[in-house]
């Protein structure tokens, strides 16, 4: 049961007469416009992405240089892949770490931070993204071994870096972690992969309620079918090739359409927005 948090007063006592009601007679007026220039929407921040060497983890680490932050990207062996991302960003004006490491180890998450804040300074952004998905045809075919990768890389790295990176991170702070469709409507051949994603739903719900009083937000982005590495990596060529055909918008969405989600996230646009998920999936209805 949800805890009902006192009500404080928050302006002067007021009333109107007649609906819909009249504007310039309110105290304080509402806010309608923030001030901020475009393109710099993250000027001056630090962010940390995992999986940052491609697919949506690239996008992101992208857009957020394009608006103004220095980015440390964690990948896992994909040397050309990062060192690609690398120079795209300093094309942009931005610096950027590359961090190789495995972050299914507790020690390598604290280090990825203690790097990224010896080279920085701070961190104001992290961004919860890689994952590993190992499709099978029944639950009797998912190893203990495999179990284990899956929830040690796709959620409890998610922990790690969040108990790393608390110390450093202050008011105004952003925690994005990357969920999927399939935590809403479950996957018959990705069962242990849907867990962890239906895992850090919660995980994102609870931290973002953990973390309020601190003034740090917590929210999540569950995207559909995104064309990634991860695709090829993972299904039978045949199945590739249609990747993505079965959605509203009949096609999979590509890791530009998904960045701007994190954007928006890690950015002041979304300073009244914690504890929430936003589902870029091609129009599939998840009621989430």
């Amino acid at each position: 049961m949800q805890k009902t948090q006192p009500k404080t007063k928050q302006r002067p006592a007021q009333k109107q007469d007649r609906q819909p009601g009249i504007q310039h007679i309110m105290e304080p007026e509402p806010i309608s416009e923030k001030p901020h220039n475009r393109g710099q929407k993250l000027h001056g921040r630090i962010a940390v992405v995992t999986g940052g060497d491609s697919g949506i983890g690239r996008a992101v680490s992208l857009a957020f240089a394009e608006e103004g932050a220095d980015v440390a990207i964690c990948y896992f062996d994909e040397e050309k892949d990062a060192k690609d991302t690398a120079s795209l960003i300093r094309e942009k004006g931005q610096k950027v770490l590359l961090i190789r490491g495995d972050l299914s180890k507790p020690n390598q998450c604290k280090n990825i931070i203690s790097k990224t804040v010896n080279q920085f300074g701070k961190i104001d952004i992290l961004v919860n993204n890689a994952a590993v998905q190992f499709p099978q045809k029944s639950i009797e075919d998912i190893t203990t071994e495999q179990l284990l990768k899956t929830f040690q890389i796709n959620i409890f790295s998610q922990f790690y870096l969040v108990q790393a990176v608390l110390p450093h991170m202050k008011k105004g702070s952003s925690i994005i972690n990357t969920t999927s469709v399939t935590a809403y409507r479950g996957s018959a051949h990705l069962l242990d992969y849907s867990a962890t994603k239906g895992a850090i739903v919660a995980f994102t719900r609870s931290l973002s309620a953990a973390l309020i009083e601190k003034g740090i937000r917590v929210n999540a982005v569950a995207p559909g079918p995104i064309w990634t590495p991860l695709i090829p990596a993972t299904f039978p060529a045949k199945s590739v090739s249609k990747f993505g055909s079965d959605v509203p918008m009949k096609r999979a969405g590509e890791p530009a359409e998904v960045a701007t989600c994190y954007t928006f996230l890690a950015s002041d646009d979304a300073s009244y927005i914690t504890g929430q998920v936003l589902h870029p999936n091609g129009g599939e209805i998840v009621n989430g």
